[in-house]
């Protein structure tokens, strides 16, 4: 079973890592997920249908016997309420929406830690199974990453990736391409902009010698995106995989029963 302190210390020596990303709560689905051989993870908070109840539940089942993986939390926002709770419930990593300064950046870094190095506030429920308890191990063993998702964000982004203690970025692309002027998020007009976005976004990265990683709709998007430096990627979502995979089946079984 990978541990945290496994994963997060590969993810800050920019090993590349492949995750997947989770919307249903589903806990059944998570475990069986989690055997397959990702690196992690991902349950969205944000946008995904996970109460918190429902991301404790995904997150234990995450570290099932087998699990290759670890639990990560897109959280609701950058707030240290959202960051606490789901480091508490046992993620080993956060990934914070919405980031536009390096300031944004220290705000989540500081809900992440423990004082004097941050605000976190002390009650590892059920990450003291697994993470920590102590402060330094904790520490050690949870990652914090900024989405950089936003016009002002791509305006930072080598400030950003400055800030001390942050471990890596994560970017949004639908958010993204929105931003730099599309007009739908796979709006193809402003292609490439958008490539010129993430080159710039990944070298401030590599400059800072933080982890990249970036949102993708399936394996082969994944690939590319790790083969031009990006040092993690997550493949998403179980929702659009269910309906892609559903309706294939459903053209097949109707193109049978014509022939």
């Amino acid at each position: 079973m990978t541990t945290a302190a496994h994963f997060t210390a590969a993810l800050r020596d920019r090993q590349r890592l492949i995750g997947y990303w989770s919307l249903l709560d589903s806990p059944v689905a998570a475990e069986r997920l989690a055997r397959l051989g990702y690196d992690y993870l991902a349950f969205d908070a944000q946008h995904g249908l996970f109460g918190y109840q429902g991301l404790l539940n995904n997150l234990i089942a995450t570290d099932t016997r087998g699990s290759t993986a670890v639990g990560m939390v897109r959280v609701e926002a950058n707030d240290p309420t959202y960051i606490g709770r789901a480091l508490d419930a046992g993620a080993a990593a956060v990934i914070v929406p919405l980031v536009d300064t390096a300031q944004d950046a220290a705000d989540a870094v500081a809900a992440v830690r423990y004082p004097p190095h941050g605000r976190r506030s002390y009650g590892p429920m059920r990450a003291q199974l697994r993470i920590g308890p102590n402060p330094a191990d904790t520490h050690e063993q949870t990652a914090v990453l900024a989405m950089i998702e936003t016009a002002d964000g791509l305006a930072n982004v080598e400030e950003i990736c400055a800030t001390p203690g942050l471990d890596g970025i994560y970017v949004g692309p639908s958010d993204l391409r929105l931003a730099i002027g599309g007009k739908t998020s796979t709006d193809p007009d402003v292609a490439d902009d958008f490539e010129r976005a993430l080159t710039r976004i990944r070298e401030a990265a590599e400059a800072a010698g933080i982890a990249a990683g970036i949102h993708n709709g399936d394996g082969a998007s994944a690939a590319r995106r790790l083969a031009e430096g990006f040092t993690f990627a997550s493949v998403a979502a179980d929702v659009v995989h269910l309906q892609q995979v559903a309706a294939a089946h459903l053209d097949a079984a109707r193109e049978g029963g014509r022939s």
